[in-house]
């Protein structure tokens, strides 16, 4: 009776010990669990995640590679059309460019409307002075109660007679420091020059396609030029090199103009002195000598383009992206809406847009590089955004 019953015994025992281990599995998966939860709650974790497989997006995955020859023959013939339609695409662009030329000669009588007005040669009428006022009070106050706030203003002032304000001050100036992108050109030296500074205007070029920015400006104390010209070439055929990665028209090159500086008024330039030992007497000198200086008015001196941008150094590849961009921002967003801008209404208008690209990213940190500069010698998603909308 005892043998019988030993191996039921002996099976309870493996039974038992088979639970043991499921036991051990679970708490083993449990606590993997817990690790991998807690390390996914890690931001530098996460980032080095994240890092990982940012680098492993476009990565071949030998598919394209391990197709018949027959296949590959047909994607050939595919790529054929796409570069047939790519052709067209360029084609439309430049329909597109002759379009915004044509339309610019629309715009331009209020342009100078516009000028008129922020220069002071011309005091709107009261119809064309017809707009919803912000300032609700000066709707609801009686002519008694303003008159009398004039005359209290007035008296805390010491003043019998509001002063005359000619035009709109500082109209672009005050724009260049609201735009963030031209507020880092601008220099506090810069500023007195820029308060004369009365328009900015566009003229467009369909062959070769480009466009050139005219800066005017009244009689000041620092050059004789009355007006400064930056000039834009664009290009919009697809690359020899590279056709799919044409997106339409892109600024390729710019031009700046030498600007006619009065005696020792040049802000392009500072001087600096530095200190010289002699090698062998000892003796020490002081010299002093011309360095480039930070201005806003650099902008008119641009870096040479190279033909050939691999050959183009980096740093000089940078600027010009920077260059295009705002030389492209200029043109397409601050001339057609500049009193938005000098108000700060537009300024809103970009905010509000970025908050709804962003909208879905909670908790996600930014971190400011300043040295970061979008795209890549003029080319590229970022410098592109000179395609016509």
């Amino acid at each position: 009776m005892s043998s019988n019953s030993d191996p039921e015994k002996a099976m309870e025992v493996v039974d038992d010990d088979h639970e043991d281990i499921e036991d051990e599995d679970d708490d083993d998966e449990q606590s993997q669990d817990k690790v991998t939860a807690q390390l996914l709650k890690n931001p530098a974790v996460m980032a080095a995640l994240q890092g990982k497989l940012n680098s492993m997006v476009g990565t071949p995955s030998g598919y394209i590679e391990s197709l018949p020859a027959p296949v590959k023959r047909r994607l050939k013939a595919l790529k054929k059309i796409q570069f047939e339609t790519t052709k067209i695409e360029a084609k439309f662009y430049e329909e597109i460019h002759q379009l915004e030329c044509k339309y610019h000669n629309l715009y331009s009588p209020f342009y100078e409307k516009r000028s008129q007005i922020t220069k002071g040669s011309h005091e709107p009428t009261d119809e064309e002075c017809e707009w919803p006022s912000d300032d609700e009070d000066d709707e609801e106050l009686s002519e008694e109660m303003k008159a009398k706030a004039k005359l209290e203003n007035e008296k805390a002032n010491g003043e019998k007679e509001e002063k005359d304000v000619k035009g709109v001050p500082e109209f672009w100036l005050t724009i260049f420091k609201n735009v963030d992108m031209l507020q880092e050109m601008v220099q506090d030296h810069d500023e007195p020059a820029l308060k004369s500074l009365k328009d900015i205007t566009v003229t467009f070029a369909e062959k070769p396609m480009g466009f050139t920015l005219h800066f005017h400006f009244a009689t000041n104390d620092f050059f004789s030029d009355s007006v400064l010209t930056k000039e834009y070439f664009m290009k919009c055929e697809p690359s020899e090199d590279d056709p799919f990665s044409f997106e339409g028209p892109e600024i390729v090159k710019c031009k700046g103009c030498p600007i006619n500086w009065k005696q020792g008024k040049n802000l392009t330039v500072k001087t600096v002195k530095t200190k010289q030992k002699h090698k062998s007497k000892g003796s020490v000198r002081t010299i002093t000598k011309t360095v480039k200086n930070d201005s806003f008015f650099n902008f008119f001196d641009p870096p040479a383009c190279e033909e050939n941008e691999e050959d183009m150094d980096p740093m000089t590849q940078d600027l010009l992206t920077a260059d295009f961009e705002i030389g492209h921002y200029v043109r397409e967003r601050i001339i057609p809406r500049a009193v938005l801008f000098f108000t700060g209404e537009a300024l809103e208008d970009d905010f509000d847009e970025d908050e709804e690209d962003s909208g879905d990213e909670e908790g996600e940190e930014e971190e400011d590089d300043p040295d970061f500069v979008p795209g890549k010698g003029g080319k590229g998603k970022d410098a592109q955004e000179c395609k016509q909308q």
